[in-house]
């Protein structure tokens, strides 16, 4: 690849094409890495929390006694069945965790909310929306923090959902503790946590400043399911510091990772900017939105490994529209590909993508 004066070389990740079995991957170090191929020029950059939160733009105005989205949607349920799923996005206090890639800040609070504020909030929701069968309690981080939603409510808020069959929270693998169980005490439905898993790559893992590991993702993974609670994952496609090849690469070895740790489901997140930092990334040349083909070749694999449900994520998917005739039925194939769980014929089209 040919460089400019105002562009940097390609990072070099050296263990590329090194790592064979995912399983390999837990315990793998910078050192080690480096190790494995000392003529490589160098890891990815390290970001500071502080630089961050330095690149942020401003927060957007949020009430806690009220949730900043709410919608229902259909979803293939874990039973096999096309079910409606309500998700309340609640307003709580920001997540202490300052991941690289995350943007869900932008609807957060600087404190903690008042008691009965998140009760209040799905209340809120509830009442101005459909029924469903299913309820996602997403908070923009993490629902087993104590500062974001006040383990006080937790009574009040399980009586709420307690008519869905499921409720999903999202968490952070460090924070999967006993409370996880004391709420599932608390509810007539099956308790399924969300967590991010991101990435196998455990390098670029590290540089999304999540401060979890391979291992204690595995063992969270492991903790819940020993208790009777199921678990989904977060996955990004084509996070900093990976090529279009490699991205979709990584992708599929973190679905298999997942899968064999014990997850149900899992979500593929193609990987956005907007957070700041992402944009500084972009400019440096460590990040790009992944491509429509990878999403769809990700879906493809995914299904076909028939380790558990495999979803992607179609929030502004139109982002990576490149063809104004095939890109919206690709988009809706990807859709009902979600739906049904299984792999439906690739759109033609004369263009180039």
């Amino acid at each position: 690849m040919r460089s400019s004066p105002n562009t940097k070389q390609p990072i070099v990740l050296p263990f590329l094409g090194c790592m064979g079995d995912p399983h390999s991957v837990p315990g793998v170090g910078d050192n080690d890495l480096m190790a494995t191929n000392p003529g490589a020029i160098s890891l990815p950059p390290r970001y500071s929390d502080k630089a961050i939160l330095a690149a942020r733009p401003p927060k957007q105005p949020v009430d806690p006694w009220r949730p900043y989205a709410y919608l229902v949607e259909a979803e293939h349920s874990a039973q096999g069945r096309i079910e409606d799923v309500a998700t309340v996005f609640l307003t709580n206090k920001e997540c202490p965790f300052r991941c690289l890639m995350c943007d869900l800040w932008a609807h957060t609070t600087d404190t903690t909310v008042p008691p009965g504020a998140i009760p209040a909030q799905i209340d809120y929701a509830l009442a101005n929306l459909p029924p469903a069968r299913h309820i996602k309690l997403y908070n923009s981080g993490n629902f087993f923090d104590t500062s974001a939603i006040p383990p006080g409510d937790y009574a009040a808020i399980a009586h709420r959902v307690n008519a869905f069959k499921t409720v999903i929270v999202e968490n952070h693998p460090k924070l999967c503790t006993e409370a996880c169980l004391d709420f599932r005490d608390l509810l007539v439905g099956t308790l399924e946590v969300a967590l991010g898993l991101e990435t196998a790559h455990p390098v670029v893992l590290d540089r999304l400043n999540k401060r979890m590991t391979l291992d204690d993702y595995t063992r969270a993974v492991t903790f819940l399911r020993r208790h009777a609670i199921d678990v989904r994952s977060f996955i990004l496609l084509k996070p900093p510091y990976l090529t279009e090849e490699e991205g979709l690469d990584w992708a599929i070895r973190s679905l298999k990772v997942a899968f064999d740790a014990g997850v149900q489901c899992c979500a593929i997140v193609p990987t956005r900017g907007g957070n700041g930092i992402m944009e500084h990334l972009k400019n440096e040349g460590h990040f790009a939105p992944p491509s429509l083909s990878s999403l769809e070749e990700v879906l493809e694999a995914g299904l076909a490994l028939k380790q558990g449900r495999v979803f992607v994520d179609l929030w502004d998917v139109e982002n990576l529209y490149t063809c104004p005739d095939c890109g919206p039925v690709r988009g809706e194939r990807l859709r009902q590909m979600n739906l049904t769980q299984r792999y439906l014929p690739p759109v033609s089209c004369t263009c180039s993508s």
